[in-house]
């Protein structure tokens, strides 16, 4: 053999020989401490109110895109996104996405049916009277909208965004930003899609004359800080929204809301992450439902992933990457049935359990049905179950979404914004 056919012999050794991973899996049969559902020592760790801290982490390659938002494969692995992903023709039919929803907020159909409104200006100068253009003007009219974005765009909202009845936010074919400023506020209404947006850096703002409806504006209280309030609101589909770097928390479902579905979206760097019910006194919560679905909770996520009350929760083929409190809890016995979901634990020996119930003994807690079938346990993690088995209503069993033995890093890697182009398949 020559030198240079024994050179290019060894290149081509070279260039195959590849590193290999193996990944443990096992769980562990030990009860961990419970940890105090406030801890301010946490704020301190994930720093929510930095924007240049977070923007130099992430930084923007040479056209601007944020690269972390970026999903460009098209393939879908979960059966949401089999529903309408794939095709290159869905920004000439956006509203086939109304078809898709599972779950609790099957049914959601937001603003098919109606016009599509384009976004074209990312200001919020007048929030009693917006400008049409706007995203306000949009989310307040008095009929069913489908809502778009002319271009990529990053919106500072000078007061949260009410958004009325009948209406879809659809993102794609942009990078559409909420950030900085209030936060999107789903309140007292019905049928609401939030689709393809990123949602940051959200603010406690002062409150004003803020416009909910056409006909309607009035004085609103300083908002929470929360990205995404839903308040006495039904048929709600939260998807492939990326939320992180809140005031308070990314999302809330509260006080009598229910059909909700949250799937495909990516949390993280954030404390308190997804509250399902704000309070043990709001026994009307008992009859929420919520699917929580294909989500990424990444490390950085500190607690409630999600934190229920009251009703009945399913939580199933998301990914959890080292909590730093715990994952899933709840109080005022929520049932809560835990499907096929990953669990990686942090190293600290004291963050290996993935519940923490709170404001109860254990001789009253013991009875809430908390149920976990083929999750996966990582690193030590562990689920404390309890109540026996659940047998859910027909409403209940209409709303679940059957578990993927599809490995969930495979369901969950797309979750969040997408980076779809109009003629390609998304």
């Amino acid at each position: 053999m020559s030198k240079h056919n024994l050179f290019l012999f060894f290149t081509h050794i070279l260039v195959f020989m590849v590193p290999v991973n193996f990944a443990g899996l096992f769980s562990s049969p030990e009860s961990g401490n419970e940890i105090g559902d406030n801890d301010a020592a946490m704020d301190a760790f994930i720093n929510p109110h930095n924007p240049d801290l977070f923007a130099a982490e992430f930084a923007n390659d040479d056209k601007g895109s944020t690269r972390r938002d970026l999903h460009t494969t098209c393939e879908a692995t979960n059966v949401i996104d089999k529903c309408w992903r794939g095709k290159s023709d869905w920004a000439e039919n956006r509203q086939a996405l109304a078809d898709c929803a599972l779950g609790f907020a099957t049914g959601t159909t937001g603003g098919k049916g109606g016009d599509i409104y384009v976004v074209t200006d990312p200001s919020d100068d007048d929030c009693e009277n917006p400008k049409e253009g706007t995203l306000r003007f949009g989310v307040t009219r008095d009929r069913p909208l489908w809502i778009t974005f002319e271009k990529d765009m990053v919106i500072t909202l000078k007061h949260e965004l009410v958004i009325a009845n009948d209406k879809t936010i659809d993102g794609r074919g942009a990078s559409v930003e909420i950030a900085n400023g209030g936060g999107l506020s789903i309140n007292k209404v019905n049928n609401v899609i939030i689709h393809g947006i990123h949602v940051h850096h959200i603010k406690v703002m002062d409150g004003g004359k803020i416009r909910s409806s056409e006909t309607k504006a009035s004085a609103r209280s300083k908002s929470d800080g929360d990205a995404i309030s839903v308040f006495g609101s039904t048929k709600v589909w939260i998807d492939h929204v990326t939320l992180d770097h809140g005031e308070d928390g990314l999302l809330d479902v509260t006080m009598k809301s229910t059909a909700v579905t949250i799937s495909n979206c990516d949390f993280n760097h954030h404390n308190k992450v997804i509250l399902l019910g704000a309070d043990d006194s709001h026994t009307e919560d008992k009859n929420m439902l919520v699917t929580v679905a294909f989500n990424k909770f990444h490390e950085g996520c500190v607690q409630r992933l999600p934190r229920c009350r009251h009703g009945f929760f399913q939580v199933v083929n998301n990914d959890y990457d080292k909590w730093q409190m715990y994952a899933i809890g709840g109080s005022s016995n929520p049932t809560i049935l835990s499907q096929g979901n990953r669990f990686m634990a942090a190293d600290e020996k004291r963050l290996k359990q993935v519940t923490q119930r709170n404001n109860a003994a254990e001789e009253e807690w013991k009875n809430w049905k908390w149920k976990s079938e083929n999750d996966i346990f990582l690193n030590g993690a562990y689920f404390v179950q309890s109540g026996g088995d659940i047998q859910p209503t027909p409403e209940q069993s209409a709303g679940l979404i059957a578990p993927s033995t599809t490995p969930v890093e495979v369901l969950t890697k797309d979750a969040g914004k997408l980076a779809c182009i109009p003629g390609q398949p998304c």
